[in-house]
């Protein structure tokens, strides 16, 4: 058991998958300052808010994720749905046209965009 003190993602990730959210977020909360920087860590804390719908925390963490790597497509894909979901068409576009520059052959989000677009 003091395997997962060795590696805090893996205790994070173990405690989300198993529904322990509150403790998920106290554990994430006395990493961060550790993992402030750390892309994987980040996309973990913003995905465990997207699943607790908490859609203004999961964009703080997936935002940071892009400022350390604005090509990301997973944390481009949330960030994507959590526009969609608040119906900013506007950001969900520029997310797709983002995808699109890394991924271009990517044609769920050729075909979001395309009817993104057609509702703005």
């Amino acid at each position: 058991m003091t395997g997962l003190f060795n590696y805090p993602k893996r205790k994070l990730r173990k405690l989300i998958s198993q529904g322990e959210y509150e403790q998920a977020i106290a554990f994430g909360n006395e990493l961060e300052v550790k993992f402030s920087k750390d892309p994987d860590f980040l996309f973990i804390m913003g995905s465990m808010y997207y699943m607790l719908n908490d859609e203004k925390k999961t964009l703080h963490y997936i935002d940071r994720v892009l400022q350390i790597n604005p090509f990301d497509v997973e944390s481009l894909s949330l960030k994507l749905r959590v526009h969609q979901f608040l119906k900013e068409n506007d950001l969900a576009i520029d997310c797709c046209r983002k995808i699109l520059d890394v991924t271009p052959d990517n044609f769920e989000v050729r075909d979001l965009i395309t009817e993104l677009e057609s509702q703005s």
